[in-house]
């Protein structure tokens, strides 16, 4: 048979889709070395330990050479998840906590926004957005700190009530009805100014000409809040909302544990630190290791139902 000849001169082959990506990031490759330290932590510290999970349809044995030999016991500890009454108690707990984070600390943070937003002054301005960041940087040990010192039975707040006041001291620290509202305030103080930068972002990219168009059509400055600004945020809002739902389960090991103490144990232990106890210190890892699994599954259940809602509604959502 004679060979077929194909004449390529003059045409110019498309690339694959190997080289035309190979070329791609190489064009981009210092972009990809900035992702590079994201990428290697999440893939190290998020990723590779989730092999772990398997502790939880397992009974587990410290003792045994490898995780793999564990006789496996199915979803024996899943169930166990609500048979047991403390665990429950212990979500509630977790709820309630969360959801009153998410009802104050986060419009809080919208608020303050866009109170900042309306300053006209960069100087003043600059000056209470760097007060309001600071409390950010404290570690939730140095937070702690603070507030122990200050509600403690000897502290601050109790001299003054006693001494200026005249009434009797308040047992912040040991009253168990008081234990969410003080974790409720610390989140506030410490993370709200924080917060504020996306919403602050948000609000920069407004387009102005809305706000004269509004002005002309003689809108104060409420009208222009509700009419312009929040409308322009809006997307922004529902976006971060979804996401601190995907968290309503982690109300924060630290915080909590620092703050806990036999007197306010039954309204404040969380599932953060209920597995911490479990896990290492009464070394039930595979029942630790469930309970951690349930709350990462009921965290993406909420974020998916909740993007679903916000499409519904017209929004863009999360993805």
């Amino acid at each position: 048979m004679k060979e077929v000849h194909v004449q390529t001169q003059g045409i110019k082959l498309a690339p694959g889709r190997w080289d035309r990506l190979k070329r791609r990031m190489w064009r981009e490759r210092f972009i990809y070395l900035l992702m590079l330290p994201g990428v290697l932590y999440y893939i190290i510290y998020r990723y590779v330990p989730m092999a772990g999970l398997i502790i939880a349809f397992q009974d587990f044995n410290p003792f045994n050479e490898s995780i793999w030999t564990n006789e496996w016991v199915g979803f024996k500890y899943f169930l166990r998840i609500f048979e047991d009454a403390e665990v429950i108690k212990v979500i509630w707990n977790t709820l309630q906590i969360s959801f009153l984070q998410i009802g104050m600390a986060f419009p809080i943070s919208i608020v303050l926004a866009l109170m900042l937003n309306e300053v006209k002054n960069e100087f003043f301005k600059r000056v209470i957005q760097s007060m309001v960041y600071l409390p950010h940087f404290l570690s939730w040990v140095v937070v702690a700190g603070i507030f122990i010192v200050f509600l403690r039975g000897e502290g601050l707040v109790n001299k003054f009530l006693v001494d200026y006041l005249g009434v009797s001291a308040i047992p912040f620290l040991t009253d168990p009805a008081l234990f969410k509202p003080i974790i409720i305030l610390q989140v506030i103080w410490k993370e709200s100014g924080w917060s504020t930068i996306i919403f602050l972002a948000a609000l920069a990219g407004v387009n102005p000409s809305l706000y004269e168009a509004a002005r002309i059509d003689g809108a104060g400055r409420w009208r222009l809040l509700w009419h312009v600004t929040l409308p322009a945020i809006r997307s922004v809002i529902i976006i971060l909302f979804i996401l601190r739902l995907g968290n309503v389960m982690d109300t924060g090991f630290e915080q909590i544990f620092l703050m806990l103490n036999p007197f306010t144990m039954e309204t404040g232990n969380v599932l953060d630190t209920y597995v911490y106890y479990k896990g290492i210190q009464q070394g039930d890892v595979s029942f630790a290791t469930a309970v951690g699994m349930f709350k990462g599954l009921v965290g993406l259940v909420l974020v998916v139902i909740a993007n679903r809602v916000a499409k519904r509604f017209g929004e863009d959502g999360l993805y």
